[in-house]
């Protein structure tokens, strides 16, 4: 019989549940002292579900001075200093803020959470006071009360305006009304022993925090870059005996059970030179032990959809796009009217990559899971107003591959091809030829990126621009230990042209017994017109 293995602390966002629970507990407390021992005031920027609660969390426990929840834990020592004394503390997660009412509804909700946190402190508030001078009176009155500075920990500050991210005016009349809440805290500075305040989205200058110029943004700080997320070290210590009976399950090695977990769920990155698997999506995955997306179905999938769509994005522009590091810090604009590439860095959908100069990055999406997430999403809006349903496309593609009937593969492909609206992505992929520096025409990055999208969303293992030592094959698909390599050419150049260059050039060699597909699409009518094929090339 094997042992009993630890609870998995899968969903859950309060530290003491988990300590008490005797659920696994990833030891971060090391960046909350050295926080605490360096400075006052902290933002922190990170995608949804990577453990920005359980650090609001920790960090209450933490000055409430619950010893007995860090007992073996890196910060039982600082719990344990001459003089420490537990501080009064103001936890205020946004999220719980009603959004569906309007603004009245938001400030009443404001006010509630308020009058919670004094019920629960002994306090007695005002009722006839403003939401903002609300949180002024509170603190106020915790200090005099307990004659100690406060601790003010803001959870998803930006939640109540992200919600109408894609509506501009709504969005501009939440952010002023949050600003005029937010700028208490400098108001209230004399009051205060600590801040950390946390969100998905960090604003312009000009925005909710403008006031705050004490404010140190640890966001992009390489010191701080593991400190929400699961490094490998982290995985492999606290986690070896549930991989272990997982490798088990899926009767492989534990090694090329480890390999395809880091492809599915590894990659995040918050400073160009750390990597996080997403703490969300792998516990689920030990959970369930069963290779999903989990993360991006976990709140967003419909507003990102939207997101997409209203902007005629496509998923390929963004990979490899070179970004200012000021830019990441600063951003230029609010993030309804922000570029793309901004709001999906900092939502979490795509994540930073060494630059190739100073003061740069690039962009990538982080894993397999978020860009198989983010094409199915764009394959939705691509056939969304198709009669058929998308699971038909979907089970027609497997059993082409499966079959290797490259005719019906190929009315597959004109099927997708023919639900592109005949202008919604030409800006898109006309920008990012110029960002990339591809010499193709915009209807040929147009086409090879929706198909890259469809394969991708239909969970089709595909490369897009493999590189060889003599050019790069559009798409490498493989599926089922079998590889399909294909090229594709506008007219009027042939089917047959596009083939010779797969064959001239070696793109299938790498690929023992490959199919080789040659194909060219009217550009006007995107549709494939010609294809030629070889089975078992060399």
């Amino acid at each position: 019989m094997q042992p009993k293995l630890p609870k998995l602390p899968a969903g859950i966002q309060t530290f003491a549940h988990i300590r008490e629970d005797g659920s696994v507990y990833v030891d971060k407390t090391k960046y909350l002292v050295d926080l605490i021992d360096n400075g006052k005031v902290y933002f922190l920027v990170r995608p949804r579900r990577f453990g920005k609660s359980l650090t609001c969390s920790t960090f209450e426990a933490l000055f409430q001075g619950k010893k007995e929840l860090f007992k073996g834990l890196y910060a039982e020592e600082f719990l344990n200093r001459p003089g420490f004394e537990p501080s009064p503390v103001i936890r205020l997660d946004m999220s719980r803020v009603a959004t569906g009412e309007g603004l009245d509804a938001m400030k009443k909700s404001i006010r509630f959470m308020l009058g919670s946190t004094a019920e629960r402190l002994g306090i007695e508030l005002k009722d006839d006071l403003l939401y903002s001078d609300m949180l002024i009176s509170l603190i106020e009155k915790i200090f005099d009360k307990y004659e100690k500075r406060v601790v003010l920990i803001i959870d998803e500050y930006d939640n109540p305006y992200t919600t109408y991210s894609n509506k501009p005016d709504i969005a501009e009349e939440v952010r002023t009304l949050l600003r005029d809440f937010y700028k208490q805290i400098k108001v209230c500075e004399q009051y205060l022993k600590f801040v950390f305040i946390t969100g998905i989205t960090k604003t312009a200058k000009t925005g909710v925090f403008s006031t705050l110029n004490n404010l140190a943004d640890i966001s992009l700080d390489e010191n701080y870059g593991e400190m929400c997320g699961l490094t490998e070290e982290e995985i492999y210590k606290n986690f070896t005996p549930h991989l272990e009976a997982f490798a088990n399950k899926e009767k492989i090695s534990f090694k090329d059970l480890m390999k395809k977990i880091k492809d599915h769920y590894d990659g995040f990155c918050f400073d160009g030179k750390h990597f996080l698997y997403n703490p969300f999506s792998f516990l689920l995955l030990l959970w369930h032990k069963d290779f999903a997306n989990y993360w991006i179905g976990s709140g967003t999938s419909k507003f990102l959809s939207d997101y997409l769509k209203n902007r005629n994005l496509t998923i390929e522009q963004f990979r490899g796009m070179p970004v200012c590091k000021d830019t990441i810090l600063s951003p230029p604009a609010e993030i309804e009217v922000a570029p793309p590439e901004s709001f999906l860095y900092q939502a979490g959908y795509l994540s930073l990559r060494p630059g190739t100069m100073k003061d740069f990055f690039t962009l990538d999406y982080p894993n397999t899971e978020v860009l198989n997430s983010m094409s199915s999403l764009l394959t939705q809006n691509l056939l969304s107003n198709q009669s058929e349903p998308q699971s038909h496309y979907r089970n027609d593609l497997l059993f082409a591959l499966r079959e290797e009937n490259i005719e019906e593969l190929v009315d597959v492909f004109n099927r997708l091809l023919a639900s592109i609206p005949h202008n919604d992505f030409d800006g898109a992929a006309k920008q990012n030829i110029k960002h990339r520096g591809y010499k193709m025409t915009a209807q040929e990055w147009l086409c090879r990126s929706c198909l890259l999208a469809f394969l991708r969303g239909s969970g089709v293992t595909v490369f897009g621009e493999v590189q060889t030592n003599r050019g790069r094959a559009d798409l490498v698909i493989e599926f089922n230990d079998r590889f399909f390599v294909l090229e594709l050419k506008m007219l009027p150049d042939t089917a047959k042209q596009a083939l010779q260059q797969i064959i001239d050039n070696g793109y299938a060699k790498p690929y023992p017994n490959a199919v080789v597909l040659g194909l060219a699409i009217d550009g006007e009518k995107r549709q494939i017109v010609e294809w030629e094929a070889v089975t078992n090339a060399t």
